[in-house]
């Protein structure tokens, strides 16, 4: 027993001490145009940016991950406008649970997307691609369809469910914190399991 307490604490001291993706940096030609279609069309919350900054930015927050815009300088490079669409290029992509209605969501907005499926194994896999005001893709789909799998050695993969969303303060008429939270959009930070300092979910690989 003390052979294995001592082998876990030695390979918990190998690992990287991170926790969970915080954010996601793009540059923008024009921050207000990229706040503006951030929080409309894919529902980003503008929230408030360390004073201390000195160059223009924003930053947004949601779904458990934030985006940064930064106010690019001349001579800052941007994807090709005319380029088409290509899953292969770089991209950020968010979990959805209704690609219809993202669709929908991307019409009304007059957004120009691709959208394709993957079959793995019967296992279908809907993903839409488009590109933001400055030509940097982002996706949408249902990845999470498909179990995932370490592909090669046994592995912990974390899932930081009681630390993956920072503390929100709700405030009533932008004076005094609300005393509760009634609406699940915005939740007090998970309190952890007795003993229990992280989720990890321990998984196999294929045989």
């Amino acid at each position: 027993m003390e052979k294995k307490e001592e082998y876990e604490e030695k390979k918990k001291q190998h690992e990287p001490p991170l926790m969970a993706l915080n954010h996601v940096s793009r540059l923008c030609r024009n921050v207000k145009e990229s706040i503006d279609f951030y929080t409309n069309v894919l529902g980003m919350v503008l929230t408030e940016r360390p004073q201390a900054f000195d160059f223009d930015g924003a930053w947004l927050f949601n779904y458990g991950v934030g985006i940064h815009l930064v106010q690019a300088k001349d001579g800052d490079q941007f994807p090709d406008p005319h380029h088409n669409l290509d899953p292969m290029d770089n991209h950020i992509s968010f979990q959805c649970e209704d690609i219809e209605a993202m669709e929908k969501r991307l019409k009304e907005f007059n957004v120009k997307y691709m959208k394709r499926t993957v079959d793995e194994h019967g296992t279908k896999i809907d993903q839409l691609f488009f590109n933001d005001p400055d030509g940097f893709m982002i996706e949408i789909c249902n990845c999470e369809n498909l179990k995932l799998v370490p592909a090669a050695s046994l592995g912990k993969i974390k899932l930081p469910m009681d630390r993956h969303t920072p503390p929100v303060e709700v405030q009533s008429n932008g004076d005094e914190p609300e005393p509760d939270v009634q609406e699940s959009e915005a939740k007090p930070e998970a309190k952890p399991e007795p003993d229990a300092q992280e989720s990890e979910l321990e998984l196999k690989p294929k045989s």
